[in-house]
């Protein structure tokens, strides 16, 4: 995927043509390809837009020749790397980058590296296309990160899952408040037995909703019942299991409080499923505000995480350390807040 203004071509102005001792140009690939310049432009650069007729003997030809790109030059790009792109979240991000991209007049390459792919692109394929710099969802490994730097190219993570070395800049959300803001909400309703669908332990996301949940039961004198904690991975399909042993039980929760709106759109479907109803006989409370989570019925009271703004400030840092500014802060987490709906309301009695 590709926005904002078109890649100029290589600066590489030598002939080849008359001194074999002496480098080929982009301008005499083109010329023997019988293409453009720009048609060059986009082979070299993995672009698409090219016939595979075009593209096959454009990279004949460099091939032939030994064409290489000036040393150390980036492209105008800035390259969004997703592990996966099931996320129903994935939109909002690609939707903050891409406004920054068209008003800064570059492009934006979107990559998957594809955890389960059986030929998976990797941190290799993103180094050799030479981005201006990379905003990475979720995760760089250590050895990634080293990958980037010693090649130059400055790097974002975007809702890291992880702790982070303190020179890695990221971009991230106040997990902790919106998990203790909707926790204290169900209180303030009356609420006392409430009950959490967490996220798997190690993202670090996760934790954090949950210690804000934990924390808000505390200040309200509410002991924490183990029983009503469970850790399931961020899915409906997931959230929809724990609900229905949460809801089964004798001395079952009047409130629900999920990590994230997937895992509540399954406490929906579990509630349903037994016979109860939202928010009459149980109160749900998600976390992300996904578009669609005001639609259902009732819509979802959730955490509005905001991922388009998060997007928009991941990428001007990225640009600006593309740029090679010295970036105010590193580290930036972007507030939470709650939006409340029709699924919360106080107990039954």
């Amino acid at each position: 995927m590709a926005s904002g203004a078109q890649e100029a071509p290589e600066a590489d102005e030598r002939n080849a043509g008359g001194d074999p001792r002496r480098p080929v140009t982009i301008a005499y690939i083109a010329e023997s390809a019988g293409v453009s310049v720009p048609t060059v432009s986009k082979v070299i650069n993995g672009r698409s837009g090219v016939s595979d007729d075009t593209r096959a003997r454009v990279e004949e030809l460099v091939n032939r020749h030994g064409y290489r790109k000036p040393p150390g030059s980036r492209n105008k790009v800035v390259e969004l790397v997703f592990r996966e792109l099931r996320s129903m979240w994935a939109v909002e991000i690609i939707r903050g980058v891409e406004r920054v991209a068209r008003e800064r007049r570059v492009g934006v390459m979107v990559s998957e590296f594809g955890l389960h792919d059986s030929n998976p692109m990797t941190m290799d394929d993103t180094v050799g296309r030479r981005p201006n710099c990379v905003l990475s969802v979720a995760q760089l490994s250590a050895a990634e990160r080293e990958q980037l730097s010693a090649k130059g190219i400055p790097f974002v993570v975007f809702d890291p899952t992880t702790e982070l070395p303190d020179d890695v800049p990221f971009v991230g959300a106040t997990n902790w408040r919106g998990g203790h803001a909707a926790t204290r909400h169900l209180i303030e309703l009356g609420h006392r037995r409430i009950a959490m669908i967490s996220g798997p332990d190690e993202v670090l996301c996760c934790r954090a909703r949950l210690a804000g949940y934990g924390s808000a039961l505390a200040e309200a004198g509410l002991a924490a019942d183990p029983g009503l904690v469970t850790r399931v991975p961020l899915t409906r399909e997931d959230g929809h299991a724990a609900a229905r042993a949460l809801l089964t039980r004798p001395d079952r929760p009047t409130a629900v409080f999920t990590a994230n709106d997937l895992q509540a759109l399954g406490v929906y479907q579990a509630a349903r499923e037994i016979g109860l109803s939202v928010p009459e006989d149980v109160s749900v409370v998600g976390f992300d505000d996904l578009p669609v989570v005001a639609w259902v019925d009732p819509p979802l009271t959730t955490v509005h995480q905001p991922l388009t703004e998060m997007a928009v400030a991941a990428t001007e840092l990225a640009l600006a350390l593309g740029r090679g500014e010295k970036a105010p802060q590193l580290g930036l987490e972007i507030a939470t807040t709650l939006v409340v709906r029709d699924s919360t309301a106080p107990p039954k009695g």
